[in-house]
């Protein structure tokens, strides 16, 4: 995956309002790519649990499975998950605020 291109900003700060929605967008943008790569790595910890996991080059498997390791291992992705809805409520906050940014932005040779 490649890096985001972000322009170089000097200390002196000459960013116009129609210049940073871009750069908000991608933020927001980031976050949502980080958050998806979270929920997967949560559904392939389950995956790996049930031995469902489709194999890979790797020949981890997990321990005896028992009842009680489940229910942690449930707790655990519920938790992340929970985390997970939260940051992503914050995010649409944030997407919100910037279409409202967009709406009030003039726009060039407008």
């Amino acid at each position: 995956m490649s890096q985001a291109n972000i322009p170089n900003i000097t200390p002196l700060i000459s960013v116009t309002t129609s210049q940073t929605i871009p750069l908000l967008l991608a933020s927001v943008a980031l976050e949502e790519l980080a958050l998806a790569h979270i929920i997967n790595a949560e559904a392939e910890k389950l995956q790996l649990v049930l031995g469902t996991l489709t194999p890979t080059r790797t020949t981890f498997s997990p321990a005896v499975v028992n009842i009680t390791n489940l229910i942690d291992i449930n707790t655990s992705v519920q938790r992340t998950l929970r985390d997970v809805i939260k940051k992503e409520m914050l995010l649409e906050f944030k997407f919100e605020n910037i279409l409202d940014l967009i709406a009030i932005t003039p726009r060039p040779g407008g």
